[in-house]
């Protein structure tokens, strides 16, 4: 589809989005296999969780509009997805893992909040109001668990990880 109006920019940017919620969705339950701290498997457990919910506002936002997602697939999660592969594989269970599993979470939270921070700004050039607050609601879900993760790699996270290498 050949973006050519602002209407059609939110959607594939909608598009965009929904596909890195489902990407996202696939990786976790690997990412809570792979963490050794039962606080970042929580974390990750409950990201799940949440995730689940902003799919389905995401989906809410569909019907709202009226509008038909596009078939995309997001290669910037796909990315991030891959470099979490990469961290479990080369890196041995256990504080350092976990350093860079919070890091790589930190790069997908931050990825969203952009990607949710402009379908919002979008949403408010084209009126979409009742949309623009099922996105704000995720959009600070997001910025939430970017925080969470802050706290876990300062509370102790990177500071293990130091300490076992």
């Amino acid at each position: 589809m050949a973006v050519k109006t602002l209407e059609d920019l939110f959607i594939h940017e909608l598009s965009d989005i929904h596909s890195a919620e489902r990407q996202i969705t696939k990786a976790l339950p690997r990412l809570i296999r792979a963490s050794s701290n039962p606080e970042l498997a929580a974390a990750f457990e409950a990201h799940l969780e949440e995730t689940a919910g902003q799919i389905e506002r995401l989906d809410q936002v569909v019907e709202l509009l009226g509008i038909r997602l596009k078939r995309i697939k997001c290669a910037a999660m796909e990315g991030l997805v891959e470099e979490s592969k990469e961290v479990i594989d080369e890196i041995e269970k256990g504080p350092l893992r976990d350093a860079a599993l919070i890091g790589g979470a930190q790069k997908v939270e931050h990825y969203e909040i952009a990607s949710y921070g402009t379908i919002c700004a979008l949403a408010k050039q084209l009126g979409y109001n009742d949309a623009i607050k099922l996105l704000q609601a995720t959009l600070e879900e997001e910025k939430a668990t970017d925080a969470k993760l802050t706290l876990l790699a300062e509370s102790g996270g990177n500071q293990d990880a130091a300490d076992a290498g």
